[in-house]
C-alpha cells in the first residue's frame, strides 16, 4: 500500500478511545457509505499482503475494546484505500488530553473527488472529532511544513504560509491545527475560530454545509487543492488571516 502524490489524505482528531468503544466501526461504516463500491474488509501482513478479515465488524469491535484501531484496506492494490487509527499522548496533544487520530488514504480519482466531503462528514461524524481534513497529498506536505521547525536558522514555511504551533503547544483540542482542501469543524471547534460570521464569511459559506451535528464542511476549492495554482494558494492564505486561532496563533 504505497504512499504517492496522487492520493487523497484524510485525517481527523477526536477524544481517545474508552472501554467498549464503538467509534472505530462507525467510522469505518461512514467511509464505507460514502464510497459504497469500496469495502474495507482485509488487514494488511507485516509482508504487506491484503488478509482477508470474514468477521470484519466482530474483528474490529475485539480490538477498539482493547483500546486499538487497526489498519483496514480494501484488498484491491490497483486502487489501495486504507483506514486505521492512532493515539496521540496527553503530552504531545492540544489542550494536554490524549486523543485519537483517524487516517484514511484513497486515490485521487473523479470517483473520490465527488464523495470525499461525503467521506470527510462520515469519518468525523463517526468518530465524534473535533476537526479534520481531507487534503491532496502533495499539497498536504507543503501544508505540514508551516508546523516542522528547521535545526538552524529561521523557520519560514514554503509560498508564504504562516508559521503554526506544535499541537502540544494549542490550548484546546478544539482549535484546529492548520487547513486543508476540504475542512470539518465540529460545532466546538467553529465556535472556538469564530465562525461563521456571516458578514466576514459570506464566500467561505457559498462552499460550506451542516452536518447532523451541526458542525460544518467547508471547501477551499471546486477542485482538490493545488499550492501551484495561486487562486488556491490564495484562497488558504485568506483563511488564515481570517481565522488568527487556527495553528495557536492568536494572541492571547
Amino acid at each position: 500500500m504505497s504512499t504517492t502524490e496522487n492520493s487523497l489524505g484524510l485525517i481527523v482528531y477526536a477524544p481517545a478511545l474508552v472501554g467498549d468503544d464503538g467509534r472505530p466501526l462507525a467510522v469505518t461504516h461512514g467511509l464505507e457509505r460514502a464510497l459504497p463500491n469500496v469495502r474495507l474488509e482485509w488487514k494488511v501482513s507485516k509482508e504487506g499482503r491484503p488478509i482477508a478479515l470474514p468477521r470484519r465488524d466482530a474483528w474490529l469491535a475485539e480490538a477498539a475494546a482493547r483500546g486499538e484501531f487497526p489498519l483496514l484496506c480494501n484488498g484491491d492494490e490497483s486502487y489501495p484505500v486504507t483506514l486505521y487509527g492512532l493515539e496521540t499522548s496527553a503530552r504531545s496533544a492540544s489542550g494536554g488530553q490524549p486523543l485519537l487520530d483517524v487516517h484514511a488514504q484513497m486515490p485521487l480519482v473523479e470517483a473520490v473527488i465527488a464523495a470525499a466531503a461525503d467521506v470527510l462528514e462520515g469519518v468525523a461524524e463517526g468518530a465524534r472529532a473535533f476537526w479534520g481534513h481531507a487534503t491532496p497529498l502533495s499539497a498536504g506536505a507543503e501544508i505540514a511544513l508551516q508546523t516542522s521547525r528547521p535545526a538552524h536558522g529561521p523557520h519560514r514555511p514554503p509560498r508564504g504560509l504562516p508559521a503554526l504551533k506544535f499541537p502540544r503547544e494549542i490550548r484546546s483540542p478544539e482549535i484546529p491545527h492548520r487547513l486543508g482542501w476540504l475542512n470539518y469543524w465540529s460545532a466546538a471547534a467553529a465556535r472556538a475560530i469564530g465562525f461563521p460570521d456571516p458578514p466576514r464569511d459570506a464566500d467561505l459559506l457559498t462552499r460550506a454545509r451542516r452536518t447532523a451535528t451541526g458542525g460544518w464542511i467547508v471547501r477551499f476549492t471546486d477542485v482538490p487543492l493545488d499550492l501551484d495554482n495561486s487562486a488556491h494558494l490564495d484562497a488558504l492564505l485568506r483563511t488564515y488571516e481570517r481565522f488568527p486561532e487556527i495553528g495557536g496563533r492568536a494572541t492571547p
